[in-house]
């Protein structure tokens, strides 16, 4: 293509120019580069909301939350939450990460599953031109069946008994409802005023959850001693400082034979099966005692002893000593203050 005459000189005349002019002057007229501003660093601080438990729980057909803090806040960003259950990734949602006032930013995801399992929701932010990359984990939670009884098995059993022991209820940990769960669970069940059965169903989980049914110990000052709480018709071993080392079902004198109250020590221990049935039998008082029997209802059914389920009563003879203080009472203000000379099993 043939070149304009005119154009080529007015080049020519341009090119001379910028030949001409001294280094300074073309910097001058160059633009500044654009400065490089680096994503701000952000990490994220991840909880759940209103769920109970240790380790936490919760119902098949209820719906967990958890929140997300990120630091530092900056604007426009998102998070992408997935929820796993048994490491099977089960939903995903996308939630916009929102402005605290405090510097910080924070979103919430909830999930409702339809089956039991472990459930654990992880957080991601991609990379973008604002903030830099981080990802986090929420506290596993998991998803029990309720309506549990005698001969059920699996993890929500597991549960079951895991949240019986953290309470220091006396429960085995097989993931097996036996004997021992339902003992354990019958002593739940009275402290919290239900019917006195072994069963858990839904009502049992949510008092869990609350951490309902915790026994408070009245006689801090006594040390290493045994509370029998007639009222609540359980008997409970205390460490020194009030810490509660085991707590068991328990059935203490009736109406025409009831358990004297008051703050005794275990003077006499006799190892074995008597004459009378008792079993590894703890005296604190003539004949009253803390014994294994084969017979321990509900409700204070004995002669005046302090009844326990035979399973547990090797349990407790290896833990009470000679000397050890029993403080036995009703919260009622009931029971009887005699002595009976002929108080038996």
């Amino acid at each position: 293509m043939e070149l304009n005459p005119r154009r080529a000189a007015a080049a020519l005349v341009l090119a001379l120019l910028m030949l001409a002019l001294p280094p300074a002057a073309l910097a001058e007229t160059a633009p500044p580069p654009a400065p490089i501003v680096p994503a701000a660093p952000g990490k994220v601080i991840m909880s759940l909301v209103k769920v109970g438990g240790a380790p936490p729980f919760s119902m098949v057909g209820h719906r967990i939350t958890v929140r997300g803090v990120v630091i530092p806040y900056v604007g426009g960003q998102q998070a992408k939450v997935s929820f796993y259950r048994d490491g099977r990734k089960v939903a995903v949602q996308v939630r916009n990460i929102r402005a605290l006032g405090t510097g910080n930013d924070e979103f919430t995801a909830s999930y409702v599953s339809s089956a039991p399992g472990l459930v654990e929701a992880r957080v991601a932010h991609y990379l973008t031109p604002l903030q830099a990359q981080f990802t986090g984990r929420a506290p596993a939670v998991r998803y029990v069946q309720v309506n549990l009884g005698p001969g059920a098995s699996g993890p929500s059993v597991r549960l079951l008994q895991s949240e019986l022991s953290v309470l220091h209820y006396a429960v085995p940990l097989s993931g097996t409802f036996d004997e021992g769960t339902g003992r354990a669970l019958v002593a739940y069940r009275k402290m919290t005023g239900l019917e006195r059965v072994p069963y858990a169903g839904r009502h049992v989980f949510e008092l869990l959850a609350h951490r309902a049914g915790r026994f408070h110990v009245r006689y801090r000052s006594d040390g290493r001693h045994v509370e029998a709480n007639l009222t609540k018709q359980v008997l409970a071993e205390i460490e020194p400082g009030g810490r509660i080392h085991a707590i068991y079902t328990m059935s203490s004198g009736k109406p025409s034979t009831p358990t004297v109250v008051g703050r005794f020590r275990v003077y006499s221990k006799t190892p074995g099966i008597n004459e009378k049935g008792m079993v590894d039998s703890n005296y604190f008082i003539r004949g009253y005692a803390i014994h294994g029997y084969a017979e321990v209802p509900t409700y204070a059914a004995s002669h005046g002893c302090l009844r326990v389920p035979v399973p547990n009563a090797a349990s407790i003879f290896g833990w009470v000593q000679y000397g050890t203080p029993v403080d036995v009472y009703n919260q009622e203000g009931g029971g009887s203050r005699h002595v009976r000379g002929n108080a038996g099993p």
